[in-house]
């Protein structure tokens, strides 16, 4: 029978992982225990063979609750009979108050969606070989539940497990990432300025947690300043900072700029308006404070008023934009493209299930008592929703068999699997590797079930550190919905209408990034920020000569497709292949006598092409590659400089500041040449079925395109097309067209990437 297991009013099938057999006990309480007064602290202890656990002692109480759950793998089942023992955690030497033994064959079976098995009193006897040893009288009674069940069972995840030592930061767990905002600020001028100088230089400088901006300098040097100028920041609830402006006079000489504070403004974000669109909000004048500037308010009355005296306005227009997806992960690796406002979400087009099945050849990741050891846990990220395995103790070979679900809601996103090595909460949680799986590539309704290479890039070179093995399946829940998106724009309309620059988008991912990494760290169990930032991948950007290879490579790759075309014409030129040469006059002479044939023709090829190329199409979801990413044959200097921190840790100091700026501006060259191979490889996407819709719709639009140009004359064609291609602007569309939307959502190999 299938195991399955209700999230809310939906049901998920265990059916991609391995089912694993559990003994449950639950220990909810005891009453009326034997004692002459109640100066005893009582816990349970569970035995099953040679292994054992125990809940807490609850102090000083005949009638103890605990209310906690043991699960033991089926491995663990050694000896003859289960025991439930209750002692008394003050008296070591006399401590055992009753037992309860339950054998094998009296547990019964539960299997999911099964109502929970309701706990009952049970009398507790002397049946233990503790009560040789007690002269205490037994008495009272404990409530428990027993029965035997699978990873599927509801009590799974909070229960104590024997295969992960039973801690609280070893189980399976569910993060949620923060909701974040757009906060944009429009910094519009400032009156009655109470100024130091004479024509000063007057900025505004606006905190929001960590994040830091400052608008130019006004160009009117008066007590009047005006700026016009908007400043962005990330925004994350539940709000926690406040939005603190200074304006601020800067001051001239020294080494250091200074600048002093002409007064400052104080805004709660739980009441600044919210918008789903660029309609333009109310803005609003704010009196200036300035707190520490005319005295510390401990003095007489004289300081206090000239602390709270008026200190001139600023005017500002705050909103916090929701028509945006806050980017904190790369865009090639997008794995949600839904704008913060829930309303303008699209609608759910399918289902992404994940069975994490286990790992195989796990290299050790530290010293445990003398001998090498992995505490091996995996974390998998989709869109909002975090997902992380229960920590398999001490195990090369750990076994997870866990299995989640999200809801998709684009199809041409990406699934990001970690594994790590819990440290236990003393050190860094160490990487053990990652693999990216793109929905698109998934065919509908197929389990693909596949071992995966976990590589890490070390100074020493790439290094394979096991495997691990994953079951992914993807349910559409409409193909025609699924299909139309391939012709929408990726991100909301925001992004398209009123975008935003190149440089202020990768420093807001950077701080939407610190921000989830943050709120995740304060969960509990905490999910580390060096698991985040590896999940997020926080130095895509940064400069790496082996990343730059990569690129470049890509880029050679996808030219040999125009450069084979020119050494083939070169040889029919020169004739090679005389027979060829020969095919191809006759077909050269039949396109020149009749044209309108060369672009049905041209179509019907590439028909021709992506049906032949059906053979050869991808029948697993790819991974990391060490070849492409150019992990094997990098130098060591090249890696000594991939982990060189920003700013160099080289000496002299004039020749780390001119390391640093090469790298930067080399950082761009590498982002440009990735763009150019990334827009390559998706032209060889079309037909490659790596993407099986995406290469359907285009084939079946190439024999489309071939049959109406055959029938309709080419002159026609010619004039639409021209005419089309003219129109006046008031017939065009701001948002990108159709063809544009199918291209960006076509996959690259900038997934595949290490």
């Amino acid at each position: 029978m299938i195991a399955t297991k209700a999230i809310g009013d939906k049901v998920v099938t265990f059916d991609l992982v391995e089912r694993m057999q559990y003994l449950f006990v639950r220990v909810v309480k005891a009453r009326a225990l034997a004692s002459k007064d109640a100066a005893i602290d009582p816990f349970a202890k569970i035995s099953l063979g040679s292994h054992t656990a125990r809940t807490r002692s609850v102090p000083s109480t005949l009638y103890p609750e605990w209310n906690e759950v043991f699960a033991f793998g089926k491995e663990r089942m050694g000896g003859p009979a289960l025991e439930i023992a209750v002692s008394d955690d003050r008296d070591p030497d006399s401590s055992f108050l009753g037992s309860v033994v339950f054998e094998f064959a009296e547990i019964p079976v539960r299997v999911p969606p099964d109502s929970p098995l309701a706990p009952q009193w049970y009398r507790l006897e002397r049946k233990s070989h503790h009560s040789q040893s007690s002269p205490r009288t037994v008495r009272g009674d404990i409530m428990l539940a027993v029965w035997l069940g699978t990873q599927a069972d509801e009590a799974f995840t909070e229960a104590w497990q024997s295969d992960s030592g039973g801690y609280a930061h070893t189980r399976s767990k569910v993060y949620l990432s923060p909701k974040l905002w757009y906060l944009r600020v429009n910094v519009i001028e400032a009156q009655e300025v109470h100024l130091e100088r004479f024509q000063p230089e007057v900025t505004v400088r606006a905190h929001l947690g960590f994040q830091v901006q400052r608008t130019r300098v006004a160009g009117n040097r008066t007590t009047s300043p005006f700026w016009n100028e908007d400043l962005l920041f990330v925004a994350a609830e539940p709000f926690e900072d406040d939005l603190v402006l200074r304006v601020e006079e800067r001051k001239s000489g020294g080494e250091k700029e200074e600048h002093a504070l002409l007064g400052l403004v104080r805004i709660a974000l739980s009441g600044v308006e919210r918008r789903i669109d660029h309609r333009q909000v109310s803005s609003r004048w704010y009196n200036l404070e300035k707190h520490g500037g005319g005295g510390d308010g401990s003095g007489g009355g004289e300081d206090e008023q000239k602390k709270h005296s008026f200190h001139g306005r600023l005017h500002l227009r705050v909103c916090l934009d929701g028509g945006y997806h806050v980017l904190d992960e790369p865009v090639n690796h997008l794995s949600c493209a839904n704008p913060t406002a829930r309303q303008l979400w699209k609608a759910g087009v399918g289902m992404l299930e994940l069975g994490i099945i286990r790992g195989k050849d796990v290299l050790p990741m530290k010293n445990k008592e003398g001998r090498g050891s992995t505490d091996a846990y995996v974390v998998a990220k989709y869109g909002s929703k975090w997902v992380r395995t229960r920590t398999v103790m001490d195990s090369l070979n750990p076994r997870w068999n866990e299995q989640y679900r999200w809801d998709v809601h684009d199809p041409c996103t990406v699934l990001t699997i970690g594994v790590f090595d819990n440290a236990q909460l003393a050190n860094r949680d160490a990487r053990i590797g990652k693999v990216r799986i793109r929905l698109s590539t998934l065919e509908s309704d197929r389990v693909y079930t596949n071992r995966y290479p976990l590589l890490s890039l070390q100074q020493s070179g790439v290094k394979k550190l096991g495997e691990v093995e994953l079951a992914v399946r993807f349910t559409s829940a409409s193909v025609l919905s699924m299909l139309q998106l391939y012709f929408q724009p990726l991100l909301p309309r925001m992004h398209y209408l009123h975008p935003l620059g190149v440089t202020q988008a990768e420093i807001l991912r950077i701080s939407a990034m610190r921000i989830v990494a943050i709120r995740l760290a304060r969960s509990e169990p905490p999910l580390r920020q060096e698991v985040v930032q590896y999940m997020l991948d926080t130095d895509v950007n940064v400069w790496s000569l082996r990343r730059s290879k990569v690129n470049y490579f890509r880029l050679m790759s996808v030219l040999n497709g125009p450069m084979a075309v020119v050494r083939w014409m070169e040889n029919i030129c020169h004739w090679r292949n005389p027979v060829t040469t020969v095919l191809v006059h006759i077909l050269f002479l039949i396109l020149v006598w009749y044209p309108e044939l060369i672009l049905p023709t041209l179509f019907l090829y590439m028909f021709l092409i992506g049906l032949w190329q059906y053979r050869s199409r991808p029948r697993s979801p790819p991974s990391m590659e060490a070849r492409l990413s150019q992990a094997e044959v990098v130098e060591p200097d090249e890696l000594d400089e991939e982990f060189d921190p920003i700013p160099s840790a080289k000496d002299p100091n004039v020749i780390r500041a001119r390391y640093d700026r090469v790298r930067i501006v080399a950082a761009r060259i590498q982002n440009v040449l990735g763009d150019l191979a990334t827009q390559g490889e998706r032209v060889g996407a079309l037909l490659s079925w790596r993407d099986p819709r995406a290469t359907a719709i285009f084939v079946t639009f190439s024999l489309v395109v071939a049959v109406v140009l055959y029938v309709v004359p080419i002159r026609v064609i010619v004039v639409v097309a021209g005419l089309y291609a003219m129109r006046h602007p008031r017939f065009r569309d701001p948002l990108p067209a159709a063809p544009i939307n199918f291209f960006r959502r076509l996959p690259s190999l900038a997934d595949r990437i290490l």
